[in-house]
């Protein structure tokens, strides 16, 4: 989040990498092929699929939900995030089917009982044989890019519930120790989807304004960096995110009774963010913006990073922007995988322009990837030197000029 918000538009963040918009069963080379058959079990602590290996082609998966919950089950890429085929609302003794043209490689199978938090029997599951030529009709290809982001935000959400309910708990407790590691893994999930309640009006300005942002506009400071203040207390003699205020000026580290205020305001939001993003409303709003928002989302998030994050404003007392930094890189590039055959299909300077795109992404992350990860954790952003900083600012704006051609070039 940056000092001059803006609505931007709903972004596609789900990537296909392996499977070339591989959820989508198209009319292909495969189209007479007879599907591998898979049976599921959901169960309430493991996702029993009956083999874990399959040849490339199409797969398909039978689901059965043994809860008493309802329950989903995901196709996962090789980085275990990405989605790449789903089926979800499960009942409790029903089954549902999920078929996809898979191509080789490797990936993971996961249920989710309750369809929150991060699911249960993630297994890996591997692809071989030889690659298999998917070419669907282009509405369909195109319908099933918009499916695959509802699908990847609805599991960023309904991961993100839980996490901010562990924050929170922390948090209202008292326990700042675990309250402060907890902080930037749960903002990760809130991250990589962030346009998606920026296109809601105050609903993100009340879960991520900054305290600049929110004098400046005369609004209730409310959200993750309000929580972010009172875990991380300024020193007597620190400034605001706008470089010229005291800290200490008009602000005190909050009351217990404040925190359950701030804790609660936090939780009905997140909830509401759930709401929308399992309704009808949120499914028109992304059939009606189509692949064009995909891409423009893989813009705003790359965005996000050079006008917030880069500079250290985002997460003013934690100094974690390196947390958000890489998951906001990681919802851009998940867009763009989601149309980047739709881009290479557009002659030679199509395919350049995604080799140049794929490239900046590289360089990107392995840049990000000296100073840690998502997983184990950043150094934090003091310790980043002025020649670091100007080699992440070089590396975003070398993205940055092929990725602005991209909406243009999928939509020609």
């Amino acid at each position: 989040m940056t000092t001059s918000r803006r609505i931007l538009p709903v972004l596609a963040v789900a990537g296909v990498a392996a499977l070339a918009l591989s959820g989508c069963v198209a009319k292909s080379d495969t189209a007479g092929a007879e599907a591998a058959a898979f049976d599921v079990s959901s169960t309430a602590d493991d996702c029993a699929v009956s083999s874990s290996q399959a040849t490339s082609g199409t797969l398909t998966f039978s689901v059965t939900n043994e809860t008493d919950q309802v329950s989903e089950f995901y196709l996962l890429a090789e980085d275990g995030l990405r989605i790449v085929g789903e089926v979800e609302n499960i009942a409790p003794a029903a089954s549902r089917t999920l078929t996809v043209v898979a191509q080789p490689g490797t990936y993971y199978t996961l249920c989710k009982p309750g369809m929150v938090g991060d699911g249960v029997g993630k297994a890996a599951f591997t692809v071989s044989g030889d690659p298999v030529a998917v070419d669907g009709p282009d509405a369909e290809q195109k319908q099933k890019a918009v499916d695959l982001y509802a699908a990847f935000v609805k599991d960023q959400v309904g991961r993100l519930v839980p996490a901010v309910e562990q924050l929170v708990s922390a948090y209202q407790s008292g326990d700042d120790a675990t309250a402060r590691t907890l902080f930037p893994q749960t903002r990760a999930f809130y991250e990589r989807i962030e346009p998606v309640a920026e296109a809601l009006g105050d609903l993100d300005p009340r879960i991520d304004y900054r305290e600049v942002d929110a004098v400046a506009e005369g609004l209730d400071w409310t959200g993750f960096h309000r929580l972010e203040k009172d875990l991380w207390v300024p020193a007597q003699d620190a400034l605001n995110a706008d470089g010229a205020t005291p800290a200490w000026q008009d602000w005190a580290p909050s009351t217990p009774a404040e925190r359950a205020d701030y804790g609660d305001l936090l939780l009905a939001d997140v909830q509401e963010l759930y709401d929308y993003t399992h309704s009808d409303d949120f499914t028109t709003t992304l059939d009606d913006q189509g692949i064009g928002g995909i891409s423009n989302g893989a813009i705003a998030l790359l965005d996000e990073v050079a006008t917030g994050k880069i500079s250290g404003e985002e997460d003013w007392w934690s100094g974690t922007d390196l947390w958000d930094f890489a998951a906001n890189v990681e919802g851009s590039k998940m867009a763009f995988s989601l149309v980047q055959d739709f881009a290479a299909g557009q002659g030679d300077d199509g395919a350049a322009l995604v080799e140049e795109i794929q490239a900046g992404y590289a360089d990107l992350e392995a840049s990000l990837a000296a100073h840690g990860s998502l997983a184990d954790g950043f150094v934090g952003y003091s310790a980043l030197t002025d020649a670091d900083k100007r080699e992440f600012t070089d590396l975003i704006n070398a993205l940055a000029e092929p990725l602005s051609q991209l909406t243009a070039t999928v939509l020609d």
